[in-house]
């Protein structure tokens, strides 16, 4: 077997898939943790989907050019995010009902206009993806997206921080508090597209999410949840290319999921914020959650 991973070396898709990976990673890792700590989690799967649409009529139009395919998935998710907001702002229905529907409608419309369109790039590869075909062109659009999301980050960290901890407080002190929304939400939109390429539609929310809920059992501070959650994504990447090098029928896209929800499962099980704070007997100072820490913070 070892000898199977130094000959996995030689093979230069699979130090590309590496390499993608590492940057997909650490450019994934804060967008999941924000969407975990700000109940967010369903709205990202969501997003995943609703940015079909554009994916497939870029497709349709331009081939597989990832130009075409990030301005036609990137239109499709803002649209979808700015109609969301105005649904919950001027109708009954709140946002988490207006995103569902509006991405429903968008996925089947997705799924509808590239069968009508008799493709002969399969439903499979949009879905799950394709790491270890990764191309010049996308291997720059993985790396321009970390780039601009990790800028972002060091300029939205804190009003991020405080608009999740304290959303009341941050709106009291801000003029256009949903520019850190939208902002955080055309970074998600940035980052499921170029997940889109190595990943797919249905897998790409599975490195955001996975890494970040695990890391969230061990972990009580923001900071500690962000390097936790790059730590456990870069491991699920890496696992998850290895187990499908050297098992050729396992689909590298699903296995990366898998370890990440391996990693989910034993944090939940044996993390200190898991079932196993549940079976140890109770300590006189419990660990404050990430809302008290900062809380006292700014008390202080």
């Amino acid at each position: 077997m070892f000898e199977l991973i130094a000959e996995m070396w030689d093979f230069a898709f699979m130090r590309r898939a590496f390499v993608a990976t590492t940057v997909l990673s650490a450019s994934v890792a804060p967008i999941g943790a924000f969407l975990v700590l700000r109940r967010l989690s369903l709205a990202g799967e969501a997003m995943a989907h609703a940015i079909t649409p554009g994916i497939v009529i870029g497709f349709v139009t331009a081939g597989l050019s990832v130009v075409s395919l990030l301005v036609g998935g990137l239109v499709a998710g803002v649209g979808v995010a700015i109609l969301t907001a105005l649904l919950a702002r001027k109708t009954i229905l709140r946002s988490d009902a207006s995103l569902a529907s509006l991405y429903l409608i968008a996925l089947a419309a997705g799924i509808f206009i590239l069968s009508a369109a008799g493709s002969a790039v399969p439903l499979k590869s949009f879905l799950f993806g394709s790491i270890l075909g990764i191309d010049d062109a996308s291997m720059m659009l993985v790396g321009g997206v970390a780039t601009v999301t990790l800028i972002a980050f060091a300029i939205l960290l804190r009003p991020l921080i405080v608009s999740t901890c304290d959303p009341i407080f941050f709106e009291a002190q801000t003029r256009r508090p949903w520019l850190v929304d939208q902002g955080f939400m055309l970074l998600l939109v940035l980052n499921l597209l170029a997940a889109f390429k190595t990943l797919g539609t249905l897998m790409a929310v599975g490195l955001m999410i996975l890494p970040a809920t695990a890391a969230r059992y061990w972990a009580s501070t923001i900071t500690g949840q962000l390097v936790l959650g790059f730590v456990f994504a870069l491991a699920s990447c890496w696992i998850g290319l290895t187990l499908s090098y050297l098992f050729p029928e396992t689909p590298s896209g699903p296995a990366i999921v898998l370890v990440a929800g391996g990693f989910f499962l034993i944090s939940a099980l044996f993390g200190p914020l898991g079932f196993g704070a549940r079976l140890r007997k109770p300590s006189p100072k419990t660990t404050p959650s990430i809302e008290q820490t900062y809380t006292e913070e700014r008390i202080q």
